[in-house]
C-alpha cells in the first residue's frame, strides 16, 4: 500500500509538472504568491531608488505626522516651499511642509488645506510618468552631456544620490514650470561628472557635480522672470543676467540642502539685471 501511495503522488506530480507547461498562465498564478513572498529581499540599490520614487500614499497626512510617506510628499511639493526658504525632506510634517501642500493645492486648484489626501495624492499621480519622474523632465536631460558620455557616475557623491538629488530638483523644475503658467523650460546643463564639469570650466564644487543643479532656458519666458519665479520655487542657488557667465541661461540649485559641498548650507541668489542683488556670497564659489 505504501509503494502505491507512493506512485500515486508520483503521477500527480508528474501532472502538475505537464499541466504547467501547457498551461504557462496557471503556473504563473500558482508562483505569484511565492514571487511576492521574496518581493522584499531584493535590496539592489537602483530596485530601492525606483521603488522609493514611485511612492503611492494610503493615508491623510497632516500636521504633527511622521514617516517615509511624508517623506515622499515632501519631495513632490518642494517647489511650492515660501520665498527665500526650501521644504526640508525629513520625514516631519511641519508647518513649512502643510504651507507647501496647501500652495500646491491651490496651484492645481484643490481646496488649499494643507492636508494632503486622496485628492492631493490624485493629482500628483497625475503629474508621474510611467518612470515616476515628473511629466515634463526627464532623466535624459539631467544625466551628465553626451559630450562627456552621459550617466550619474563620476561625480561628488555616489550614482544612487545623485540620482536622488536630481529626481527631488526635478519635482522642484515641475513646480517652477506650472508657475510660470506651464511654459516649456529646456534643462541645458544637469548633472556633470568631475570629469565633465571640468572639461566644461566649471567650478571645483559646482553644484552640478552633486545632481542639485540644473541650467535653464525657455522659449515662452525670459531668463529674468525664470528667476524671479525660482525665489519661491525651493531653490537656494539661483544666477541669472548680470551675474558674472550667465547672460544666456538661469542656474538653479539646493545648495542648502548639500551637506557635502563643504560650503555654508546658505542660500547665493545674484541676478542683478533681474533686479535679484547679489546675496550669500560666501557660497559664490559653486555657482556655475
Amino acid at each position: 500500500m505504501r509503494r502505491r501511495g507512493w506512485v500515486l503522488r508520483a503521477v500527480g506530480l508528474l501532472l502538475l509538472v505537464v499541466a504547467a507547461i501547457l498551461v504557462p498562465g496557471r503556473a504563473a498564478a500558482a508562483t505569484a504568491p511565492a514571487a511576492a513572498a521574496l518581493g522584499p529581499a531584493v535590496t539592489a540599490p537602483t530596485l530601492m531608488a525606483a521603488a522609493a520614487e514611485c511612492y503611492r500614499w494610503t493615508r491623510t497626512l497632516h500636521t504633527g505626522m511622521r514617516g517615509r510617506d511624508v517623506a515622499n510628499l515632501q519631495v513632490r511639493v518642494a517647489g511650492w516651499a515660501a520665498f527665500h526658504s526650501f521644504v526640508a525632506i525629513d520625514g516631519v510634517f511641519g508647518a513649512g511642509t502643510r504651507a507647501a501642500v496647501a500652495r500646491f493645492q491651490a496651484g492645481y486648484g484643490l481646496p488649499a488645506s494643507g492636508t494632503a489626501g486622496p485628492g492631493t495624492y490624485a493629482k500628483i499621480y497625475a503629474l508621474q510618468d510611467p518612470d515616476c519622474t515628473p511629466a515634463h523632465f526627464s532623466l535624459a536631460e539631467l544625466d551628465d552631456s553626451a559630450a562627456c558620455g552621459g550617466g550619474f557616475d563620476g561625480g561628488k557623491v555616489s550614482s544612487l544620490e545623485v540620482q536622488t538629488n536630481v529626481r527631488r530638483l526635478m519635482w522642484k523644475l515641475e513646480a517652477l514650470r506650472h508657475q510660470l503658467h506651464d511654459v516649456p523650460l529646456l534643462v541645458s546643463s544637469g548633472f556633470r561628472s568631475v570629469a565633465c564639469n571640468r572639461r566644461v570650466g566649471g567650478a571645483a564644487n559646482s553644484q552640478h557635480q552633486y545632481g542639485t543643479a540644473a541650467d535653464v532656458v525657455s522659449p515662452g519666458a525670459s531668463l529674468c522672470r525664470i528667476a524671479l519665479a525660482a525665489r519661491s520655487a525651493g531653490f537656494s542657488g539661483i544666477l541669472g543676467p548680470g551675474a558674472e557667465g550667465h547672460g544666456d541661461h538661469v542656474h538653479l540649485d539646493s545648495r542648502a540642502e548639500n551637506a557635502h559641498d563643504g560650503l555654508a548650507n546658505a542660500f547665493f541668489w545674484s541676478a542683478p539685471s533681474c533686479g535679484i542683488k547679489t546675496a550669500g556670497a560666501a557660497a559664490a564659489a559653486a555657482d556655475v
